[in-house]
């Protein structure tokens, strides 16, 4: 099989994706929520910003390794959490947690995934870390946390910015639900995805049944009905600072915050314990026209940046996007889509190319801009416009 699957760039991928799911699995991945301005922006927010080249400098051994959390990993990104992996693929999950392995990078599994996280942990390996919804029981997320512990995953990411479902009009049009089931609105949409149904559906139906939210309760498990995508998942509108603090003092190992857009919002979780915060908008999937992550990443690192370890999700599709946002100051990137359109392509080795293509774009950039080694990426690579 041809390594790179036809797959040249990450846009790439996605069309391949595209093609290879159903039209309600891809645009549950794939698109945003509202009128979609932030989904745009995120990119456009990129474009703002510009490299500026160091001449005649030797990059002849040049390294993108980093250190997070006092782990030295091979590049500077993180698996971001993604619920929708095992609908993209058997136990996409695992495949794409077994690629970050490989590749030396973190995976970060999603409260609302379709293989449990002990499975995970068991098949994949690797540095582990668990993101959580809060739930309106605090007991039953609590007992989450205290799996996720016993499972040995090494963070805890707790996102903040869904306090309450987002709407996503288009899941309701698609007809995709979670738990699985067959709707008037999918029904034609699946079948004319033979491939997707054999590979996938197929599976879970001789095995585990319809997908469904693994890492729920089994008593919650059982009380869940078909719901639009999006719209299943169990939040609420109630959470508070407070919670944080009850977290840090059940959860023993590193606590980030996902979700962050303003810096006194990062100041006040550092006062709550937090290790970390990763400024995101979700992908453009939950409040929509919010500034981009990458615009708001500077405030926020020079309001808590010497408290909190600062990374940064949302909109990342080049190597270019990831070394504009070490050169802000970002200890890492976290990236979502882009592997999940690797993971429906080819599962693990999907999963395993589009790591790899981030990995050859950086290194591709890190020479032609003049820099040996991502520690030293800094603002004198950068221009930036007034809005950036």
């Amino acid at each position: 099989m041809d390594s790179t699957l036809g797959a040249y760039d990450i846009a790439d991928l996605r069309e391949l994706a595209r093609r290879r799911l159903p039209k309600g699995v891809f645009e549950f991945m794939d698109r945003g929520n509202g009128d979609e301005v932030a989904l745009a922006n995120n990119r456009e927010a990129f474009e703002r910003i510009k490299l500026v080249p160091h001449a005649l400098v030797d990059t002849s051994s040049r390294s993108q390794e980093i250190t997070l959390f006092g782990n030295r990993q091979k590049m500077p990104i993180v698996i971001a959490p993604t619920g929708s992996a095992g609908l993209n693929w058997f136990e996409g999950e695992i495949a794409l947690a077994r690629a970050a392995a490989a590749a030396g990078i973190p995976f970060t599994l999603a409260t609302g995934s379709m293989t449990s996280m002990e499975r995970v942990a068991e098949q994949a390996g690797g540095t582990l870390w668990f993101q959580i919804y809060m739930w309106p029981d605090r007991s039953l997320s609590h007992g989450l946390v205290e799996r996720a512990k016993a499972a040995g995953y090494q963070a805890l990411v707790v996102t903040v910015d869904t306090p309450v479902p987002p709407g996503r009009e288009y899941n309701l049009r698609n007809g995709m639900t979670v738990p699985f089931r067959f709707t008037r609105r999918n029904v034609t949409d699946v079948l004319m995805h033979p491939r997707w149904v054999a590979t996938v559906l197929a599976r879970y139906l001789l095995t585990s049944g319809m997908p469904r939210y693994e890492n729920y309760p089994t008593e919650v498990k059982a009380r869940i009905t078909a719901a639009p995508m999006g719209r299943s998942m169990m939040v609420t509108d109630s959470l508070t600072w407070e919670d944080l603090k009850a977290l840090r003092r059940i959860w023993p190992h590193r606590l980030l915050v996902k979700g962050i857009l303003r810096p006194q919002d990062a100041v006040l979780a550092a006062d709550c314990g937090a290790d970390g915060v990763i400024i995101s908008n979700h992908g453009g999937r939950a409040v929509d026209s919010t500034m981009a992550p990458i615009e708001v990443l500077p405030s926020v690192i020079e309001a808590a940046g010497k408290r909190l370890t600062v990374m940064v999700d949302s909109g990342f599709r080049r190597g270019a996007d990831v070394v504009k946002a070490l050169a802000l100051g970002a200890a890492a990137v976290l990236v979502g889509r882009a592997t999940l359109y690797g993971t429906a392509v080819a599962g693990e080795a999907g999963a395993a190319r589009a790591i790899e293509i981030y990995r050859d774009e950086i290194d591709r950039i890190l020479g032609l801009i003049g820099c040996p080694d991502v520690a030293q990426l800094d603002r004198d690579y950068l221009a930036l416009s007034k809005s950036a």
